[in-house]
């Protein structure tokens, strides 16, 4: 017998036996596929499909705070191009009125434009209508100090002009004062407002556009100013024609009459910049021989920087209503110098003014005020008896 034969039979046998075994006793085990996984992925996908949604939605409520945000860094740097692409209107000319678009003032604006910074606070999105109102919250360059510095230069640079003879053209003017915001931007303290601006927002096409320029983001631009020339002109004229009126009205009021002496009634003035003190008063000649009048007083600059009688305080004299004109003395006076001189902070100095009179002997009227106070300033008066 060949019984490594048998036993290779045997261990076959064995095996499948054991492999029938096997699988009968796995057969009760068998389970039925589960269907949580299908659940999972429906899930799953509507999931996605939500995130998408609102994913798309997000992107699209960012377009108009994206479309503002590159108007507003238009602003900053002067790039009107830009401005005028991102505005539904295309119309820039409120900026010309202004004159933020005049090449001479460029220097100015741009100097106080980078300076200004924005916050978005607010986004009304809607989307059916393709409509948004974008909120910001901007802090820019108040220019009131350079402004009142700059008055402060133009009248005694125009004043030195005048009384050297030398005439000066609009396009001189214009050179001037641009010259001088661009130095008192660059040099004055900076000082800073904050404003909230709301601006609407349509959409066209695929593009969001600012509905159109509006007047307070002209005031922004130009720091406060409507227009540089204009500003400046009806400052200087505002001045001259309140001084008029009212030297008119104090001539022409019963009972009202003081003489320089012992008197209430003074063209005294103290201000936080500079206060002014009557001395006297004296008939003389001017360089013509006319007869004039004299007017001395001691002037003291409070401020913390140089300025001058003639940069900050307004004195003019009338005689019957009428304004007497500015003349100069026969003999040379030092307080008729000091009018314009430039005197330090803490300092004190006799300032004369001449004024050439229409006669010896009517009452003078004289007008005091501060001239560079926008809000109006404090005004005074006296009347002088010459005989």
């Amino acid at each position: 017998m060949n019984t490594e034969d048998n036993n290779d039979f045997y261990d076959d046998e064995l095996s499948r036996s054991l492999i029938s075994n096997d699988f009968e006793d796995d057969t009760p085990h068998r389970k039925k596929k589960s269907k949580k996984p299908l659940v999972i992925c429906l899930i799953i996908l509507l999931i996605a499909a939500a995130a998408g949604g609102t994913a798309w939605y997000m992107m699209q409520r960012h377009k108009p705070v994206e479309a503002t945000e590159k108007f507003l860094t238009g602003m900053q740097n002067m790039d009107f191009t830009t401005m005028e692409n991102l505005l539904q209107s295309h119309d820039l000319s409120a900026l010309d009125d202004a004159d933020i678009r005049d090449s001479a003032y460029t220097d100015f604006f741009t100097t106080v434009n980078k300076k200004m910074t924005y916050k978005i606070t607010k986004n009304k999105f809607d989307i059916q209508n393709g409509t948004a109102r974008i909120t910001v919250h901007m802090k820019y360059i108040d220019g009131t100090n350079i402004y009142a510095a700059t008055i402060q230069e133009y009248t005694r640079k125009v004043a030195v002009a005048a009384y050297a003879g030398k005439e000066m053209t609009q396009d001189d003017i214009q050179e001037m004062l641009a010259a001088l915001l661009a130095e008192n931007a660059s040099t004055a303290d900076e000082k800073y407002s904050e404003i909230d601006i709301t601006y609407p927002l349509i959409k066209i096409g695929s593009d969001w556009k600012i509905v159109s320029l509006d007047d307070t983001t002209v005031k922004v631009m130009c720091a406060n100013f409507k227009s540089v020339k204009d500003e400046i002109s009806s400052q200087l004229t505002d001045d001259s024609t309140d001084s008029s009126s009212a030297a008119a009205e104090d001539s022409s009021t019963p009972g009202s009459t003081a003489s320089a002496e012992g008197t209430s009634a003074s063209i005294d003035i103290t201000t936080d910049k500079f206060s002014v003190r009557f001395k006297q008063f004296a008939i003389s000649k001017d360089y013509g021989g006319n007869p004039c009048l004299m007017i001395y007083y001691d002037y003291t600059n409070s401020g913390d920087s140089q300025s001058s009688a003639f940069v900050d305080f307004t004195l003019q004299a009338s005689q019957n209503g009428e304004i007497l004109e500015g003349t100069y003395p026969e003999a040379s006076d030092d307080a008729v110098d000091n009018y314009m001189s430039t005197i330090d902070p803490g300092k004190t100095v006799t300032v004369c003014q001449v004024f050439l009179l229409k006669d010896t002997t009517s009452d003078v009227t004289l007008q005091g005020k501060e001239t560079l106070n926008v809000s109006g300033g404090q005004t005074t008066s006296q009347i002088l008896k010459l005989k």
